[in-house]
């Protein structure tokens, strides 16, 4: 392997030269106790930047082997160093000529621990980091000097102050070890007791703003407090006793006054799939990994749900039992997005009124009798949010501020008051006994099972043109695959970029191997996180990038489902 010096003085042989001789540093460099690795030069100071590995190994790193041990503990360390990637980076970056020149940048994650591809542990202990450098130039000439002391001593410092252990502190490592672990432990300790998600009492819910996933700090912060009623304790193998509030299996509606908090308490339960970094609020609200939440989305493209256990007899007999449409209108998307979320194997559903589709949601006593059933196609989610449990064993979680007709279907009502939650089932059920509402459920029988969707072969193309391979991120909520925009804005349980892109590839993966005209939707899901289980996520690019995280396979059934070309059909019915 050449050596730093090498490297040094190879660089500077490169002075003034055309920017494309970078190319010539590509490979394996020695820095003594640690090497880099630059695998993919940019092209110019404008291109996306350079791709540098870095290889630390045990010796330096020195992670204590209890510490690491496990999945949830060596993820938890390797995000914060992740993070501490990032904004060691941050300050050894300087600008240093055109473009992108001297910068040094990590992809970290944000609050959510996810296992990703920017800062990886070993089994062994080593470390691998993948980042990004701008190789330094003014205009399109070689800057050599400037070159030489960002690759021979920015970068090293940057490795150094990072990933060498006697430059960070122990505990506060063990602290992220151990709270993700913790986490862990909960979400699989939710089922044993029949709940679908638990609040740590003393979370603190709110975030800083409507852009930020920080914590609330300024201003009045109430902690969260469970209902003595809903409250339950866990033994965790770190933390020890904690105690919260378990929302139970089901059908839980979530009540109180505007600005009370109830969304604010959905939305903690959307992000409690995924585990949170110390010090964000929510390190102990956790949901079940199945949770989805669903809600309203006009103008999405439908390929071949059967959403005809929610809407049927469409005028002029439009069948909805293979219903496909690329202009979804509010109450055909809803119903399409819970069915296809109970088709990828979804077992708890949130729901906020807010961003549902009202005449879905329910039909009062006075519109039955203004119009009859017979002219009415939809049969309203308050009408099958019992058999979706009782059926099909789906929870579900609504947020409801006005309509008290749900009151009838509910197990369980948490009323939110100024940010503090109460048990008020039985407050509800006299309420609803005395208060009858009068209407009718427009039920007629059974939900059924529908049967999952067979992706046509040809229809999942990332073809476009001369490319055979046309994938394209254009932020966290969309994406170009093929010929076809991919909108996933309205899938909210995506945490970052890295996602985003992760899924994107794994559609093409998809695309690739998996869509053949046998498989179905649920068989290609599994199928693709087989692969991205055995072999990493390095199974999605073999670039070796430091930009994927992990996903789950509800954020793929989203990106396949978005997906104008899908074509699909029946198991049983022919191939085309």
């Amino acid at each position: 392997m050449r050596t730093h010096e090498e490297l040094r003085r190879a660089v500077g042989a490169l002075d003034g030269r055309s920017y494309k001789a970078y190319k010539s540093i590509e490979g394996e460099w020695s820095f003594g106790s640690f090497g880099i690795r630059i695998d993919h030069v940019q092209a110019d100071p404008f291109a996306e930047p350079t791709r540098v590995r870095a290889f630390v190994p045990p010796d330096m790193a020195r992670i204590p082997e209890p510490m690491r041990h496990g999945r949830a503990r060596a993820d938890g360390i390797a995000a914060w160093l992740a993070r501490r990637f990032a904004r060691v980076a941050d300050l050894e970056s300087k600008a240093r000529g055109t473009g992108k020149s001297g910068l040094i940048r990590l992809n970290a994650p944000g609050q959510e621990v996810l296992r990703q591809t920017a800062v990886q542990l070993g089994p062994d202990g080593s470390i691998q980091a993948r980042f990004t450098v701008g190789l330094p130039a003014y205009g399109r000439r070689i800057r050599g000097k400037a070159a030489a002391e960002l690759l021979c001593e920015d970068v090293p410092a940057t490795i150094w102050r990072a990933l060498r252990w006697d430059q960070y502190d122990p505990a506060e490592l063990r602290t992220h070890a151990e709270t993700n672990e913790d986490a862990e432990y909960l979400r699989e300790w939710l089922s044993e007791l029949g709940l679908v998600a638990f609040v740590g009492d003393g979370a603190i819910l709110p975030r800083a703003s409507g852009v930020s996933a920080l914590p609330l700090r300024s201003g009045p912060v109430v902690p969260f407090d469970s209902p003595p009623e809903l409250r339950v304790t866990a033994e965790l193998p770190n933390r020890g006793r904690i105690t919260g509030m378990g929302v139970p299996e089901g059908v839980t509606l979530v009540v109180g006054g505007g600005f009370h908090g109830k969304s604010t308490l959905l939305q903690a339960l959307q992000w409690g799939v995924y585990n949170h970094r110390p010090g964000d609020g929510r390190e102990f609200v956790v949901s079940s990994a199945s949770t989805v939440k669903v809600r309203a989305e006009d103008g999405r493209s439908v390929s071949g749900v059967d959403i005809s256990p929610f809407i049927a007899d469409l005028p002029l007999g439009r069948d909805t039992r293979f219903f496909s449409t690329p202009n979804a209108s509010g109450s055909t998307s809803q119903a399409a997005g819970i069915l296809e979320a109970v088709e990828a194997g979804a077992h708890t559903l949130l729901v906020d009124e807010d961003t549902a589709a009202t005449n879905f949601m329910i039909r009062d006593h006075r519109m039955q009798a203004l119009v009859p059933k017979e002219l009415e196609p939809i049969t309203p989610f308050i009408d099958r949010v019992r058999q979706l449990y009782d059926e099909h064993g789906v929870s579900s979680v609504i947020v409801v501020g006005g309509s008290g007709d749900y009151l009838d279907v509910a197990d369980t009502v948490i009323a939110m008051e100024e940010y503090t939650p109460r048990l008020v089932t039985a407050k509800a059920r006299q309420i609803a006994s005395i208060f009858p509402t009068g209407r009718v459920s427009e039920v007629s029988g059974p939900m059924g099972r529908r049967p999952p969707r067979v992706p046509e072969p040809g229809s999942v193309s990332a073809r476009h043109g001369r490319r055979s391979a046309n994938v394209r991120l254009h932020g966290r909520s969309h994406f170009r695959f093929g010929a076809d925009d991919i909108d996933l804005s309205a899938v909210e349980q995506l945490a970052s970029v890295s996602q985003t892109r992760a899924v994107a590839l794994a559609l093409l993966l998809a695309s690739e191997r998996f869509v053949d005209g046998q498989h179905t939707v649920p068989q290609i899901l599994g199928l693709v996180l087989e692969e991205i289980d055995r072999r990493g996520l390095d199974a999605l690019d073999s670039r070796m990038v430091g930009d994927l995280a992990e996903f789950r396979r509800f954020e793929l059934a989203a990106a396949l489902n978005r997906l104008r070309s899908l074509r699909v059909r029946a198991p049983d019915a022919p191939s085309t």
